[in-house]
């Protein structure tokens, strides 16, 4: 990854899961890193871990005025190296179907999926522009590949990341600055553990068992390697990285059914809830 030498590299979400491996692997190559995250304690352990180059700041991305005045803070002690930012916060939410998913839920997901990641972009595009160099890397997710039922708001965010990073790519065609989309399979994280409960889910032990114990056998890719795999497609100026053989299943299907993998896909988890159950 000798080319992430040259940039100054800026991750969200990076105190856990795939953002921790990021900014490990970042700091490894001696580049300097500026970890954010909501969480000090997530924070310190990844700084901990990765040593050297990098910096930490707390940061909300649901909060509009915290990232501009991060990035006011951040911008002049980038000293005109190229920016490499990584929006890779992001939450779940077990909401259950969008008929009984309330508003303010899918509102709270939406401000932190989808608006941190335009937020973030917005703050520190301009220096990018300045500098006539830099590389956006916005992870989406096989769910902003497919639609899946009980997933409402983060197909929502994740579609809606997945649209602006093609407009953005669009809009930046023929300057120095790279965009890349990042789908993420199921990734041995945990992102389903920790999801927020909706207000009008009520979910018992066993649901929420059975709920991570699906995610667990889906997730069979590592962060490590989802990390690993991010930065080759980054080196290699991809606009699309697919991580996983889940993530390139996803993508064939609804390529090749557009609209009858909705079918496929409820048939699946019809069958595996009703065996789990």
């Amino acid at each position: 990854m000798s080319s992430l030498r040259t940039h100054s590299i800026l991750i969200t979400g990076a105190g856990s899961g795939i953002g921790r491996q990021l900014t490990i692997q970042a700091a490894a190559t001696d580049a300097p890193v500026i970890a954010t995250d909501i969480s000090l304690d997530g924070l310190a352990e990844t700084a901990r871990l990765a040593g050297g180059t990098v910096t930490t700041h707390q940061l909300d991305v649901s909060d509009a005025a915290a990232i501009r005045q991060f990035a006011t803070d951040t911008i002049p002690t980038l000293n005109g190296r190229p920016l490499l930012l990584v929006n890779n916060a992001g939450v779940a939410l077990a909401s259950g179907p969008f008929s009984t998913t309330e508003l303010d839920d899918f509102e709270w997901l939406l401000n932190i999926n989808l608006w941190g990641v335009i937020r973030m972009t917005k703050a520190f595009l301009p220096y990018m522009i300045e500098q006539n160099a830099g590389h956006i890397v916005n992870l989406s997710s096989v769910f902003g590949l497919a639609g899946v039922m009980n997933q409402s708001a983060y197909c929502t965010a994740k579609f809606g990341v997945r649209g602006f990073s093609d407009v953005l790519r669009m809009e930046l065609l023929g300057t120095p600055i790279q965009v890349t989309c990042v789908h993420p399979g199921g990734i041995k994280t945990n992102i389903a553990a920790s999801a927020r409960q909706g207000i009008n889910t009520p979910v018992t032990d066993d649901m929420k068992r059975r709920i991570v114990s699906s995610f667990e056998r889906a997730a069979r890719t590592t962060p490590d390697e989802a990390a690993r795999q991010i930065w080759r497609g980054v080196e290699q100026n991809k606009a699309r990285v697919l991580i996983g053989a889940d993530a390139r299943q996803i993508e064939w299907v609804t390529r090749l059914l557009p609209t009858r993998y909705v079918n496929i896909i409820r048939s699946k988890i019809d069958r595996t809830f009703t065996t789990e159950g």
